[in-house]
């Protein structure tokens, strides 16, 4: 019990700095094999000064995703605008397997359309083009979906590209310092705050539609629990009881939160409907019950339990019942989250002294330990799966780090100055 509290509470203690800072992404471990792929600066068409590069934006991207090896603009020896200006056997002998053209036009005050085209090279043939208008506001957003429709034509698989991020920073010094709710887009640009307060911020837990975000504040001195609208500010508190409340998480159809609550002495996993405040109760045991996540159908959840005499990772239906045992390598398994497709779980394992991030298949069994860090903590999944964000420390700073599930491609995340925790990765942005 001991073990899972320091757990938990060590989460209270860390955050990070500059709320106007963006996120510095840094690829640390590459993937053998990546796909060779041309992403040709994009043709501008109106006044002035070109508003976005967005083919920088697709091949930054497409790198960051460890699937792509995307060519260096110095080396291209063309760059061809429309399908007649393609000379095949050039990129061919530049060993590029794809080829990605385009144009960006305005099309009026502040409105923009982006064409583009994906090639197979050594095929000589199309593979995808799309016509996407965007407002001046929404370019970035334009291109990152630009690099999902391309990741996910040449994988098979959905990109993630165009999803943003939530974490919790930290200024100050001791007894003077300053906490920071933040979101991001994915590759860390548009940083936005949320929240500010003089009390820690904890456990941001997106909405299914990414519009809202709960989350733990100890502005009142006391753990409580809030539901905020990204779009509007307009904030609710939804839980208050007396002793714990932490940990929520949203159901997939947005209509209920599980959380974690002590309001009847011990913690405990309950679900609250957020338009009658009514409370349903799922389990019932003297060990500490806490980090709820639910699963993608909704029918059952996961949670961190001490029952067995250490931490480790349940199954419970949403109704309520008896607990399943999920996890059984090691000791210590905590902090779960259920990738989207509900096949896998990503948690904390504990083992001599060092915390780091592992995975369970739960249909083969199959544990892999992940990451090689001796904190690292909060995992999350991205949208399509594909790769798991963290919290981490490097030397004296904490850090944001992320990993594919195959654990053989990694980056950083961290602000210029400063430390950020607490990640939890949004859905897809519609």
């Amino acid at each position: 019990m001991k073990v899972l509290r320091h757990f938990v509470f060590l989460l209270f203690l860390s955050g990070a700095a500059n709320t106007w800072a963006a996120l510095t992404i840094e690829i640390t471990q590459g993937m053998e094999g990546a796909l060779p792929i041309a992403i040709v600066p994009f043709a501008w068409q109106g006044a002035g000064t070109e508003p976005l590069q967005i083919s920088e934006i697709v091949s930054a991207d497409l790198r960051r995703s460890g699937k792509f090896n995307p060519l260096d603009e110095a080396d291209m020896i063309s760059r061809p605008v429309t399908p007649d200006q393609i000379r095949f056997q050039n990129w061919r002998l530049l060993n590029t397997d794809y080829l990605v053209i385009g144009q960006l036009q305005q099309s009026g005050p502040d409105q923009f359309t982006a064409q583009f085209q994906l090639f197979d090279v050594f095929k000589g043939e199309q593979l995808a083009g799309f016509t996407i208008p965007s407002q001046r506001v929404d370019l970035r957003r334009l291109a990152h979906h630009i690099s999902d429709l391309i990741y996910e034509k040449l994988t098979g698989e959905p990109g993630a590209f165009n999803s943003r991020v939530a974490y919790v920073t930290k200024s100050g010094s001791r007894g003077s310092e300053g906490y920071q709710l933040q979101i991001a887009d994915s590759d860390g640009y548009n940083p936005r705050t949320i929240l500010r307060s003089s009390e820690p911020l904890m456990s941001p837990a997106w909405s299914a539609d990414g519009m809202q975000l709960a989350y733990v504040s100890f502005e009142n001195r006391i753990a409580e629990i809030y539901v905020q609208e990204l779009e509007t500010g307009n904030r609710r508190q939804v839980a208050a009881y007396p002793g714990i409340n932490g940990a929520p998480a949203w159901s997939p159809n947005g209509r209920e939160l599980a959380l974690t609550l002590s309001r009847d002495g011990n913690p405990e996993i309950y679900v609250l409907d957020l338009a009658t405040s009514r409370l349903r109760r799922l389990t019932n045991n003297a060990a500490i019950d806490t980090e709820p996540a639910w699963m993608p159908d909704g029918r059952s959840l996961v949670f961190t339990s001490d029952r067995g005499g250490a931490p480790q990772i349940y199954r419970i239906a949403a109704g309520g019942g008896r607990a399943e045992r999920l996890s059984f390598e090691g000791r210590y398994n905590a902090g779960a989250d259920v990738s989207p497709d509900g096949r896998t779980l990503a948690m904390v394992h504990g083992e001599n002294g060092r915390y780091r991030i592992a995975t369970l298949d739960l249909e083969t069994g199959l544990f892999r330990v992940l990451t090689d860090g001796s904190l690292d903590e909060s995992p999350s999944f991205a949208p399509n799966g594909a790769v798991i964000i963290y919290a981490t420390r490097e030397g004296n700073r904490e850090v944001l780090s992320a990993v594919s599930v195959d654990g053989s491609f990694r980056q950083r995340l961290s602000l210029q100055a400063g430390n950020v925790r607490e990640p939890a990765w949004s859905p897809l942005i519609r």
